[in-house]
């Protein structure tokens, strides 16, 4: 339980979100990179009961005691899954999918094949879709309590300034960013270089752009798997982009937990104290971490922690902090305040978990509205 938290302070935000929140979402123009995943969306098998009847193994929970009963007897482990529908993924086909159905303009500069390749070219016709590498590969299995994401990375892995360079000359990436609102980039956890590769981005292609995006929105994966080095190294470059342009780095609770006590050997003693840790450790403009029970934000002008509702029954878990994210970036595109965008965010996410579908902007303003009754 994070102690900062109250009810109060979760009501107060809410209620200024519903009054602050335009009637109508008024689109934007979007950039997103540089990953491109083909998610495969698997459950695991429990019990089969007939070729097309089982019971599903529900949690990681009974994952893990299952793995646990296998080496308690030296024994190997099979766990049969089935496969419940393929779809695009990672950081920007997720959160470009988002803001095609709420009426923004959205370029992807990612990896989508050469030339882009199903399922990226079909669902994305209507966005600017410029390829640099072959895709990856991500099964995503989901448990009532977590996910377990088995990721083949493609060629993000290896993407580095230099090599996008020789994939796409900086002229026409600045070309394709000029005039956005905002530059959407993720996975530090599979591109290890991004934060170099964000603030060479940002070096070389600023200044040819007459109007440059305003808000650089970096979402770092779960980094935990990386070394110290790289973390500390990519810290070092992500202040560089902030002299720029203003960076928001959003992440969840476990990977907020490891940059602060990896950058700053702090862990504190509760989830804003693990922001705050952060914000100061990267040294960008703000800092955002999301949870299953709780958001914060963190910038110059204080910290908001606002409540998530929770539920007992999700339809989807896979890429709720690319829909929190959305929703966070609809309430900044809307100049809302850090706490009032945090409930868009928790909103954006709640309403994802709930049905397993993108979002509307009226079905993320409807759970807006009825989470009061829910504090």
């Amino acid at each position: 339980m994070d102690e900062r938290a109250t009810g109060t302070e979760t009501r107060e935000a809410v209620d200024a979100c519903r009054q602050a929140l335009p009637a109508e979402f008024d689109g934007g123009d979007l950039a997103f990179g540089f990953d491109g995943i083909v998610d495969n969306v698997r459950v695991m098998v429990e019990t089969r009961h007939s070729p097309s009847a089982f019971d599903r193994l529900e949690t990681l929970a009974a994952l893990r005691d299952r793995v646990n009963e296998s080496l308690a007897a030296e024994s190997s482990l099979t766990v049969e899954w089935e496969q419940e529908g393929t779809r695009t993924g990672g950081h920007a086909c997720h959160l470009a999918r988002t803001f095609d159905e709420l009426g923004a303009a959205t370029t992807m500069v990612g990896t989508y094949g050469q030339p882009p390749t199903e399922p990226f070219s079909t669902e994305f016709a209507d966005s600017t879709l410029v390829s640099v590498g072959e895709p990856g590969y991500c099964d995503a299995v989901e448990f009532d309590d977590g996910k377990l994401l088995l990721v083949e990375s493609g060629d993000a892995a290896g993407l580095d300034w230099p090599t996008l360079c020789d994939r796409l000359d900086p002229d026409e990436l600045a070309t394709y960013l000029d005039g956005t609102d905002v530059f959407g980039v993720g996975y530090w956890a599979v591109t290890s270089a991004l934060p170099s590769l964000v603030a060479s981005v940002v070096a070389e292609t600023w200044e040819r752009q007459a109007s440059p995006p305003d808000i650089l929105f970096f979402d770092p994966g779960d980094i935990r798997s990386l070394p110290a080095k790289t973390l500390r190294e990519g810290a070092t470059r992500l202040a560089e982009a902030n002299e720029t342009v203003p960076v928001t780095v959003s992440a969840n609770r476990f990977e907020t937990e490891a940059l602060a006590s990896t950058l700053a050997d702090e862990e504190g003693d509760c989830l804003a104290d693990a922001a705050e840790t952060a914000l100061d450790a990267l040294g960008v403009d703000r800092f955002v971490c999301h949870s299953a029970s709780r958001s914060v934000t963190v910038s110059e002008t204080g910290t908001a922690i606002v409540e998530v509702p929770r539920t007992d029954s999700p339809a989807m878990t896979t890429s709720a902090g690319d829909h929190f994210n959305a929703g966070y970036l609809v309430g900044d595109l809307a100049g809302l305040s850090d706490a009032a965008c945090t409930v868009l965010g928790n909103a954006s996410a709640g309403r994802f978990v709930r049905t397993g579908s993108t979002p509307t902007y009226g079905g993320i303003r409807e759970f807006v509205d009825v989470s009061l009754d829910r504090f």
